[in-house]
């Protein structure tokens, strides 16, 4: 249980964080090639706040540069964040409900799925809208899941799930569908590059549609998985334990794949695979803080969506004015952390 004095604590150090968040959000909307000041960003972002807007002027701000941070950068930074907190709190959820801690959201092949999808729409040149969504987007969603769908049948087992084959059906899926895609890049070599660049993870045509339709995916997961931080950390103890203590364990592994699933679907959909950050933002905040759900997914949240952001600003500034896939930027940073893992618990074994 966690006492009111710590509860105090961690809402103050969760306070600081989401000030860090705002505040790294606007100095990043001020890089890029062109040169705006965090003072102007700010003004602009806050005259476009209501209630406020009439209390900032932006009269003698460029027409340009409010253009670039309203409809180029804040779109990406906002998108980039949410995708960040989306992996993130399925990250957390992923590793209780497998009791592992390098379990992450794409081990059920829902990126797979999503990457077909997308390759679909890429090799037969569906680059329409709908609802100011592109067809790669919605067929990503449809791929990742139908993905998840074919994952569950393939594992349930009566009314149960077990998890070490749906970890296992997860896998094998993953790789007939990563050979699907190998076979679509053979026979339509001059998509390959655009393939191969969105599996590598890019919000650079993040759009508002874009980020209200992942926003009410994240944050309605968010807020179940909140709902069920309780029953999250029993299922820590065990199954049986679980369910001694009046958990049923089967409806919390359907919520929690059901809810993941939709939240990873619709992240992979709109930036492409971003890897590890699942798996690193909830393991280092369960290092730091412990591994109460209470605590861990609230604080993976705003973690994930600071070093998504963070990442993504890399990945746009550091070869400028070309730029790096951002799963590119997140694996550099958390392949030697993942290997780091492996050498741990090997240790101890």
């Amino acid at each position: 249980m966690v006492s009111s004095t710590n509860n105090k604590h961690y809402k103050l150090y969760l306070t600081l964080l989401i000030i860090i968040l705002f505040a790294s959000s606007i100095l990043c909307s001020t890089l890029g090639t062109a040169n705006i000041s965090f003072l102007e960003s700010l003004q602009i972002i806050l005259h476009n706040i209501p209630f406020i807007s009439n209390l900032i002027s932006v009269d003698s701000f460029s027409s340009t540069h409010t253009v670039i941070i309203l409809n180029i950068r804040l779109p990406r930074i906002i998108l980039s964040g949410i995708v960040g907190m989306g992996l993130s709190i399925v990250g957390a959820a992923f590793q209780a409900m497998f009791k592992n801690p390098m379990a992450d959201p794409y081990v059920l092949g829902v990126s797979s799925g999503s990457a077909l999808g997308a390759a679909l729409a890429i090799v037969t040149g569906m680059d329409n809208s709908f609802s100011g969504l592109g067809i790669t987007t919605l067929l990503a969603f449809a791929g990742a899941i139908i993905t998840t769908i074919i994952v569950y049948s393939i594992a349930k087992v009566g009314n149960k799930v077990p998890i070490n084959t749906l970890l296992l059906s997860g896998i094998s899926v993953s790789f007939l569908l990563s050979s699907l895609i190998s076979l679509l890049m053979v026979f339509n070599r001059e998509s390959i590059e655009k393939i191969i660049f969105w599996t590598m993870g890019s919000v650079s045509t993040a759009s508002w549609n874009q980020v209200i339709m992942l926003s009410i995916f994240v944050i309605i997961g968010l807020l179940i998985f909140m709902i069920f931080s309780r029953d999250l950390n029993i299922m820590l103890t065990g199954d049986e334990t679980a369910k001694s203590l009046g958990i049923e364990v089967e409806n919390l592994k359907k919520i929690t794949l059901i809810i993941s699933s939709l939240v990873v679907a619709a992240c992979v959909s709109v930036s492409g695979v971003i890897g590890f950050v699942g798996l690193i933002i909830p393991h280092i905040i369960r290092i730091l803080l412990g591994p109460d759900h209470r605590i861990l997914i609230p604080f993976s949240a705003v973690g994930g969506a600071l070093f998504m952001i963070l990442s993504d600003t890399l990945a746009r500034t550091l070869a400028s004015p070309a730029e790096i896939p951002v799963g590119a930027i997140t694996s550099v940073i958390g392949a030697p952390y993942f290997i780091y893992l492996l050498i741990k618990n090997k240790r101890k074994v």
